[in-house]
């Protein structure tokens, strides 16, 4: 039976505090990649067409609600009782489904939907075993609860307070991460005890209570530890941003660009590239960043919500903000901005230039220092510039305005009304000239200067 056959649920367990994180803000809404944690484990969780998903939340449950709204229901842990009390609080919230049930915990969130098939699909092996535990062997089995089990198939699970010197020494360690038959979940957990060393109602004990009735229980591994690594502390964000950063970039390489230092590349979740896209060192993606084939993307540059045609160019010190579109062959150049602007085909703003809310047509070329000025205060305004347009360097563009196809707007010029077609604008203050004025002032201010010395 494949997972499409059969209804899934998931329930995410997000009700823990936190602490360790220092923070104001709910610990599976930090953000990996630029995107929170608790979204990475539900976009795999739904590639595997979940019927339904039920967030645990206690505290601070209102961020997470909101955050989730639409795509989750929720229940609630008042009192923090262990993950099995956790688990239970769903009960109402998967009455009436019978399918199978994923356990999963917000704070793990690099568990891929091939791993939860996995798990699925284990729980429909000829032995039919009643829960599959996700299993790993990390290099340093610390103080991880251990699954004792031989062939697959478990014997015992243990928390590591409550586990023997021997049964410490097993390297397999439980993830926590369950998938267990719906029809069989609450039941087990109704027969859950807390006498332990935290009295804490532990999820792994419905494994015990399972094997006690004579139900099997089996445990598949993982072969990456770190797909089930938790985050409770700012150091663990670090590091799994860093384990982020490095998969990313490794499948940039393999899909055909090149980064010249990858590892002072940063990408985002969303970063889609192109072939034969060079990226030179220190690159920022934000979110939102679409780049097609053969573009150079030049040091030092920050992109966010920005999408780049064939063969752009961009940098050094590009500045692309959400809502920038390059053409096919355009470029922007060091300390150029561009915000909710497109530049069009084979369109040139080469450096120290601000384009915002503003449309460039193809083969314009926008000066150094020129600036479209899109905000009175209190609204934005579009700038309209034409093919062929050129605009002379330190200009001020004074939105709405309209500059007409090959039109030149003259160096220095601050234009306030639209330019036709082919035509020049000069808006420059006449200038005034005095012959000898400036030796003159030089000569008093030099005597001025040693009379002060004299004075001293």
């Amino acid at each position: 039976m494949s997972t499409a056959d059969r209804a899934i649920a998931a329930v995410v367990l997000a009700a823990g505090k936190g602490t360790r994180m220092k923070s104001q803000r709910h610990k599976v809404l930090h953000e990996i990649g630029g995107k929170p944690m608790i979204d990475h484990l539900l976009g795999e969780v739904e590639k595997l067409g979940t019927r339904r998903t039920v967030v645990v939340v206690g505290e601070w449950r209102e961020q997470v609600e909101k955050h989730l709204a639409g795509r989750a229901s929720f229940a609630v842990q008042d009192q923090q009782l262990g993950t099995g009390h956790a688990v239970m609080q769903a009960k109402d919230a998967l009455t009436g489904f019978d399918g199978d049930v994923l356990l999963m915990f917000g704070d793990v969130p690099f568990v891929r939907a091939e791993t939860m098939a996995t798990m699925l699909d284990r729980l429909h092996a000829d032995d039919a075993p009643a829960v599959v535990v996700l299993g790993f062997e990390p290099e340093d089995a610390l103080q991880y609860g251990r699954v004792i089990a031989d062939d697959g198939r478990i014997a015992k699970m243990v928390e590591f307070k409550d586990a023997s010197e021997e049964e410490r020494a097993c390297r397999l360690c439980n993830s926590g991460l369950m998938a267990v038959r719906g029809e069989q979940l609450f039941e087990l957990l109704s027969r859950v005890g807390n006498d332990n060393a935290q009295g804490e109602y532990y999820l792994p004990d419905i494994v015990n209570v399972a094997i006690s009735e004579g139900l099997p229980a089996a445990v598949v591994v993982t072969d990456d530890a770190d797909e089930v690594a938790g985050i409770n502390s700012r150091a663990e964000l670090a590091d799994a941003e860093r384990r982020f950063q490095q998969a990313k970039r490794a499948e940039a390489m393999a899909n055909g660009a090149t980064l010249l230092a990858p590892e002072t590349v940063f990408f985002s979740h969303d970063t889609v590239l192109g072939q034969d896209v060079l990226v030179e060192q220190n690159v920022v993606f934000a979110p939102g960043v679409t780049v097609a084939d053969n573009v150079r993307i030049r040091a030092n540059s920050h992109l966010e919500g920005a999408t780049l045609h064939e063969g752009v160019e961009i940098g050094p010190y590009a500045r692309l903000r959400p809502g920038a579109v390059l053409e096919k062959g355009s470029k922007v150049g060091n300390f150029v901005e561009m915000k909710n602007a497109t530049l069009g085909e084979g369109a040139k703003a080469n450096h120290l230039t601000y384009l915002g809310d503003a449309t460039v047509g193809a083969k314009a070329n926008i000066g150094a220092g020129t600036i479209t000025c899109n905000y009175d205060g209190y609204f934005k305004h579009q700038t309209v510039i034409g093919p062929g347009a050129f605009i002379g360097s330190n200009s001020a563009l004074i939105a709405p305005i309209k500059i007409g196809a090959d039109a030149i707007v003259a160096a220095g010029s601050a234009v306030s009304r639209d330019v036709s077609d082919g035509e020049l604008r000069m808006v420059r203050a006449e200038q005034l000239v005095k012959p000898g004025w400036a030796d003159r002032f030089h000569d008093a201010m030099k005597k001025k200067k040693e009379q002060a010395k004299k004075d001293g």
